[in-house]
């Protein structure tokens, strides 16, 4: 009796897992594509010069884009509870969301800091060359120093039931520190922006008393909490929970992991918000 009560247990916890998981995904691929269509027709009609702005919002509809294209995999696995496809196809769709993660972090810093700190030396970022230039730079680091390892070390250290997936927490034990490194570099920094965000507001509403609202500087830094709130929201749980969790992998907590992660796609649903900022 005992046994069976477990059993339903476990069942009903990996079900709620799993419907957790497909929610999720379905909402960043639906509000995801949606908003890429949109921002792609207003790029196009868009008259405004290229700025660091744009050339951010442009690179993050192309990782979102990228990254979409794995999701409808995923749905598919959380649905069946069966990964239907090469092992290897599984390693590469797993790789994906953490390369879509810190690129979109990096452009969402990059344009905070544009937004921030509009006295900074950006006159150059202005020309297409430079920007493209810029651009590919960063998307060639971060494939580079993300994309090659995981690779490598996924499957590297147990052998996997080829019909599951996403499930190599294994390898997370022979990297413990570099988790936790990386981990508190993002909350670190996501902590100093909103830090900065306080002191800016803090010092227009005191240099513009009155009917704040129509002050436009005062909306300018408004808009910058959009950017915030995905950071906050979407990256900020996951990286604190990423530091117990590499200190304390179990199947309960992976479980809590991958929900956490999986909130940091909710990010796609950001360009929804940005036409109109």
């Amino acid at each position: 009796m005992a046994v069976n009560n477990t059993n339903n247990t476990i069942n009903n916890n990996t079900i709620g897992f799993r419907a957790s998981l497909l929610v999720i995904y379905t909402v960043t691929m639906l509000g995801g594509t949606l908003g890429i269509f949109f921002m792609v027709r207003f790029l196009r009609r868009s008259k405004n010069k290229l700025s660091i702005t744009t050339t951010s919002i442009i690179n993050l509809v192309l990782s979102h884009g990228f990254f979409l294209l794995t999701v409808p995999f995923r749905i598919d696995y959380y649905a069946s509870n069966t990964w239907r496809y090469a092992f290897a196809f599984c390693k590469l769709v797993s790789i994906s969301i953490h390369t879509h993660l810190y690129i979109s972090f990096f452009f969402y810093v990059a344009i905070l800091v544009v937004r921030l700190l509009p006295f900074l030396p950006t006159r150059d970022f202005y020309r297409p060359l430079t920007a493209f230039v810029g651009s590919a730079a960063v998307w060639f680091v971060f494939t580079i120093t993300i994309f090659p390892p995981l690779w490598l070390e996924y499957g590297k250290t147990e052998r996997y039931n080829k019909t599951k997936c996403f499930e190599f927490q294994a390898e997370i034990k022979n990297h413990v520190a570099l988790n936790i490194t990386i981990s508190t570099v993002v909350i670190f920094i996501s902590t100093v922006m909103v830090v900065i965000q306080v002191v800016f507001l803090t010092r227009v509403v005191r240099s513009n008393p009155g009917n704040l609202f129509s002050q436009q500087e005062f909306r300018a830094q408004l808009k910058n909490l959009t950017f915030l709130t995905f950071m906050v929201v979407c990256f900020l749980p996951y990286h604190v929970y990423r530091i117990y969790y590499v200190l304390h992998v179990s199947g309960n907590n992976s479980r809590h992991n991958e929900i956490y992660l999986s909130l940091t796609t909710l990010c796609c649903l950001d360009l929804l918000t940005f036409l109109a900022i």
